[in-house]
């Protein structure tokens, strides 16, 4: 429940359209309630202005579907659900028809609302086609937090003419997202053509001297253009999420 939802209610009983006993009905699992496996955090959109996303990897199909019916029976959010595979999104589409899922990232979408609050453009470029499933990740995230996405993909260092074709994309963006494996150089080079943030994804992509990743990781994290930051290897989610924290910025 947000805050757009607690006022509605609100309003209703002021004007004896809800009962007290109803309005109190509603609110009664605020700001958690306990399913003995999961504690789900009703409350999260009123504290940080997105719902609680679910995690599925290490959760049983049964229990993510479990979530999901709580989440949907409480809120109108959106519900979001990463990391997931088909076996799961069988059982959350079960629950409701709308339910999309996105083979690529593993992301499972629950639409609800689909307004746009974000302030500007969030923009996710991947340095490869390798990297676009935690670029996906990212995209979806942010959109289903209220936001205007827009992608550009495989355009590395190895090539930074693709990149130069997209300048009027990339300086019309209020947040850029940057997916990058191997030695994980493209967000300096964007970094270096930008003056807005600049949230850096190391991808697990790359042969061995990459370690998974690490070397990517390690490469942003010394990153010389001062307005790039760093999330953990694969963390699509996270990107979007920050990303979306800043769009939502006066």
């Amino acid at each position: 429940m947000d805050a757009r939802e607690i006022h509605e209610l609100l309003e209703a009983v002021r004007r004896r359209r809800l009962s007290t006993a109803e309005a109190l009905e509603r609110l009664r699992h605020l700001p958690f309630e306990d399913l003995g496996f999961a504690k789900i955090d009703h409350h999260r959109a009123l504290r940080q202005g997105y719902a609680e996303v679910i995690f599925a990897r290490g959760k049983t199909p049964a229990q993510v579907a479990a979530i999901v019916r709580r989440m949907l029976r409480a809120s109108r959010s959106n519900v979001l659900i990463t990391r997931a595979d088909p076996t799961t999104f069988r059982a959350v589409r079960r629950l409701t028809r709308t339910a999309r899922y996105s083979p690529l990232s593993g992301v499972i979408a629950i639409r609800r609302d689909r307004r746009i609050t974000g302030k500007g453009l969030i923009l996710v470029v991947s340095a490869g086609t390798s990297d676009i499933p935690v670029a996906e990740e990212a995209r979806l995230t942010a959109e289903l937090m209220g936001n205007r996405v827009e992608t550009i993909y495989d355009v590395g260092v190895a090539g930074l003419h693709r990149l130069l074709d997209h300048r009027q994309k990339i300086a019309a963006a209020r947040v850029i997202i940057v997916v990058a494996g191997m030695e994980g150089a493209l967000p300096s080079v964007v970094g270096g053509l930008v003056g807005v943030p600049v949230i850096a994804v190391p991808a697990s992509t790359g042969y061995g001297a990459s370690f998974g990743g690490l070397a990517a990781l390690l490469g942003m994290l010394n990153s010389c253009a001062s307005n790039v930051t760093v999330v953990n290897i694969d963390n699509g989610f996270g990107a979007g999420c920050v990303a979306s924290v800043i769009n939502h910025l006066p």
